[in-house]
């Protein structure tokens, strides 16, 4: 049904002009007729989307008209994107969306609905296809459909509780899962606090302008309900820890609450979260061992402050020109030219702190095996990134979920093979 309503969409559209201009001469026309049979029809699709290629002068461009529908149905269809030569392409995820938001309604009428306002169309997610229409936008504010932020936030707490494990133990399945939730749920309320307090710069970043409180989705006061609700989630999960952790994870506030206010004030806000996201490290350790062991967590904390300089510091790189026009501070406008040589000095910090940790716990041998692995993610990151590029920027940010999951298996093993 749902694959139906997508080609009934497209042929609805009538033709697809694509025009590639080279020096003046020529011009293609490639046509979706209604009568293309159903085995003809992705394979036209795929055709077409392949010879959209942009040309070196950056003016080629897919060119789309419709018949029998305004122009305020293209604009909210039909989403762009920019090829890396400086052209655009137009998206069909969007369509994709529409037809599987009239197939859940039970009608097919063009439209996407009134909550896609101020969103890109162009990159549909799980949340705009599978969740009901209201509470899409609390997804986004959440960033649930951008899960890479939860990974990050999890990592340094599921290092410590495992590190707390008794030699030739597995860690407490029970912590991990609390954890899990708990760095779900804190990312989500980092996120609303986040959008709540700046959502006068997002307003006038590209990459930030259709979070859903700048765009107009969601009013501020909306907003403010949702981390409360948040929050009493968060509440439950801290109470079944123990004492010593309740007080430790509920100090954890101020920075979770002030961090959107340094890039006002410092240009070193990446420090500042790293001293937020990985804090989960020195609580995991207290919900299992009931107590502090400075000599194993710290150097596992400030591992992770380094870490967090590394991927946030190339993250940072895709909104720095809007930064500069707006006026916020970021490690990726401080640094500057030697951007490269401040990451590998906090990546070699990184991996230092951890092999110390390592040491002070007296892990076995499959630690430093790990270690090294992650080392050589680390170091791939930081020569390989294209820091011109926002999209190479996001991929090798994501990327760190991997050199998290390397860190946890070495801690794993290690600890097993003690």
């Amino acid at each position: 049904m749902y694959t139906r309503r997508l080609r009934t969409k497209l042929q609805r559209w009538g033709s697809v002009f694509y025009q590639r201009r080279n020096n003046g001469f020529g011009a293609r026309r490639c046509v979706l007729t209604p009568e293309a049979s159903a085995s003809e029809f992705a394979p036209s699709l795929s055709a077409l989307l392949g010879r959209c290629l942009c040309s070196p002068n950056g003016s080629g461009q897919l060119h789309l008209s419709s018949h029998g529908a305004n122009s305020e149905f293209s604009r909210r269809n039909f989403g762009s994107f920019g090829c890396s030569n400086g052209g655009s392409v137009a998206g069909f995820s969007s369509v994709a969306e529409s037809a599987k938001n009239d197939d859940e309604n039970g009608k097919d009428n063009g439209s996407s609905g009134g909550d896609e306002k101020g969103s890109k169309l162009g990159a549909a997610s799980w949340v705009d296809l599978y969740l009901p229409r209201k509470a899409r936008p609390y997804a986004h504010l959440a960033r649930l459909d951008k899960p890479i932020g939860t990974w990050l936030l999890a990592w340094p707490c599921m290092w410590s509780i495992t590190l707390a494990a008794n030699p030739g133990s597995l860690p407490d399945l029970k912590m991990l899962m609390l954890f899990g939730s708990g760095a779900l749920l804190l990312r989500g309320a980092g996120c609303t606090i986040n959008d709540l307090l700046d959502r006068d710069i997002d307003v006038m970043v590209e990459r930030t302008k259709s979070r859903p409180i700048a765009s107009g989705l969601l009013t501020p006061f909306q907003g403010l309900c949702f981390l409360g609700f948040q929050l009493l989630l968060g509440l439950g999960i801290l109470l079944q820890l123990n004492n010593y952790s309740r007080i430790l994870g509920a100090s954890s506030l101020l920075l979770v609450f002030s961090y959107p206010l340094m890039k006002r004030f410092t240009f070193w806000p990446q420090a500042y979260l790293g001293l937020t996201f990985n804090w989960g490290a020195l609580l995991g350790w207290t919900a299992v061992r009931g107590s502090l062991d400075p000599y194993i967590v710290l150097p596992l904390y400030f591992s992770g402050v380094f870490w967090t300089l590394v991927y946030d510091t190339i993250y940072a790189h895709q909104d720095k020109e809007d930064d500069v026009k707006v006026g916020v501070r970021s490690t990726a406008l401080r640094f500057g030219d030697l951007l490269k040589e401040w990451i590998s000095g906090f990546g070699i910090a990184c991996i230092s702190s951890l092999a110390l940790c390592g040491y002070n716990a007296d892990i076995g041998w499959p630690y430093y095996a790990f270690l090294i692995a992650a080392s050589g993610h680390i170091a791939w990151q930081i020569s390989t990134v294209d820091l011109s590029c926002r999209a190479d920027c996001n991929r090798k940010f994501v990327s760190n979920k991997w050199f998290g999951a390397l860190v946890f298996g070495g801690i794993l093993f290690g600890k097993l093979a003690t």
